[in-house]
Parts: structure tokens; C-alpha cells; sequence
């Protein structure tokens, strides 16, 4: 997008090193906005940071683990400290989890899917909400997968964190959109060319899922939409 719709604004995009999320961060940019890198490599990161800059776009990168609460109040306490509102957040990062029978699912793992899928973005809303307040249009948009809504054999786990997501993050959505002009979206990418996708079909072929860019750019185009509060959308674009 080369329009600049969302000059001035800053957002915030979780598992930006790669597929998705990292898409996400450079059409942001591509529109505009200075984008703000979350994930765990600073390498990858920086990968990122430097496609952007080279396209003329601005961001800035903040590697940590978000299964941290305190990495992710520290996070908010920096960026408020350079600056006064956040316009957009994009909660991207998320664990599918080795897929198999729920009763044989592995306790440690179990939990630790649900740590980042659930309590993570909760610790993000939680930390990020008095940023979210301070812009005039707060907008958060958050990845989902089919299976939040239609369960599938083998994906219990997953499919139960992002259903939990999404109920947390449309109530969030509804508890302030008179107050803090709040508006939530949750989008469901389907097929898409993704590490995740690949270690959950390991036999399809890539090349005949989208690109991750083919979502972001429906992401971005959104953005610049005004979109119903608790907006749902599933990205079935071609290859």
C-alpha cells in the first residue's frame, strides 16, 4: 500500500519475525505507521526492521518472550515513554502445540499453549490499555483459526486456546468501545504459507497456500476501513 492511510499512527504487532506477523509489520509500515516488532530473535527481527527501513517504511524492534508478564510490562512502560498513544495493536504470536488425541496432550505443553494463546494477550491488553485509551480510534486485530469455531479431531488444545482468545478479546472489545472508542476485529487468515501451517500439514505443498502478505494486506486494508466493533473476517483471497 502506498496511499500512507495510516501516517502518524503506531502499532504494535506480536510475532512479527516471520510469516504473518512479520507481513503485518511491513504493510503497516508500507501504509505509514511506525510499527513496533514484538517476537523472541532479535536476528529475525532485525531481518525485518531492515526490509522495512529499506522500503522506506519506520519501526522499531523489541525482542522478548511474551510468556513473560513482566517482559511485557516493561515493553508498555517503554513505549510510554516515548510515546503518548497506541493506535493499533496486532496479537499475531501464538503455539499450535503438537496435535494428537486430548488425552494423551502432554500437561507442560498444554499449559504453556495456553500461556502464550490466553494469558499472554490478556497481559497485553492489560499493559497496553491505558496506551489504547490515549489514541482516538484504538483498534485491535487478533489471528484466529478456523478451529476456534469448528472443533477438529487432534487440534483440542489449539483450538480451544483461540476460542478463549476470541471471547476475551471481543469482550474487551465491548467493555469499551463507548468509553475508549475501543474496536476489535478477529480474522481467521485459512490456508496460508506459515512455519505453523507447514508443521501442522507437513505434507502440502507451500506453494499452494496464499502468502503471508495476501492476509496482511487484507489486515492493513481493514485498518483503514471503519470497521464494526467484534468484526469477523475469514481471508480466502487467491493465490
Amino acid at each position: 500500500m502506498s496511499d500512507k492511510s495510516l501516517s502518524g499512527q503506531l502499532a504494535l504487532v506480536t510475532g512479527a519475525s516471520r510469516g504473518i506477523g512479520a507481513a503485518t509489520a511491513e504493510a503497516l509500515a508500507a501504509a505509514g505507521a511506525h510499527v513496533i516488532l514484538t517476537a523472541r530473535t532479535t536476528k529475525d527481527l532485525e531481518a525485518i526492521e531492515d526490509r522495512i527501513h529499506e522500503a522506506g517504511g519506520s519501526s522499531t524492534i523489541a525482542p522478548l518472550d511474551l510468556t513473560e508478564a513482566e517482559s511485557i510490562g516493561r515493553l508498555a512502560t517503554a513505549i510510554s515513554g516515548r510515546w503518548e498513544k497506541l493506535d493499533i495493536m496486532v496479537l499475531n504470536a501464538a503455539m499450535l502445540g503438537n496435535l494428537g488425541p486430548l488425552q494423551y496432550a502432554n500437561p507442560k505443553e498444554f499449559a504453556q499453549i495456553f500461556t502464550l494463546n490466553v494469558s499472554a494477550q490478556q497481559a497485553l491488553i492489560a499493559a497496553f490499555d491505558p496506551l489504547l485509551r490515549a489514541s482516538t480510534a484504538p483498534r485491535i486485530i487478533g489471528l484466529t483459526s478456523s478451529v476456534a469455531a469448528t472443533p477438529r479431531a487432534y487440534w483440542g488444545a489449539y483450538g480451544a486456546s483461540k476460542a478463549a482468545f476470541e471471547v476475551l478479546l471481543q469482550s474487551y472489545g465491548l467493555e469499551n468501545q463507548n468509553t475508549a472508542r475501543m474496536k476489535v476485529a478477529i480474522v481467521d487468515p485459512g490456508a496460508t504459507r506459515t512455519a505453523m501451517r507447514a508443521k501442522a500439514y507437513p505434507g502440502e505443498k507451500p506453494e499452494t497456500v496464499k502468502d503471508p502478505h495476501v492476509v496482511a494486506n487484507e489486515i492493513v486494508e481493514l485498518l483503514t476501513q471503519d470497521f464494526v466493533n467484534g468484526h469477523k473476517m475469514r481471508v480466502n483471497s487467491d493465490l
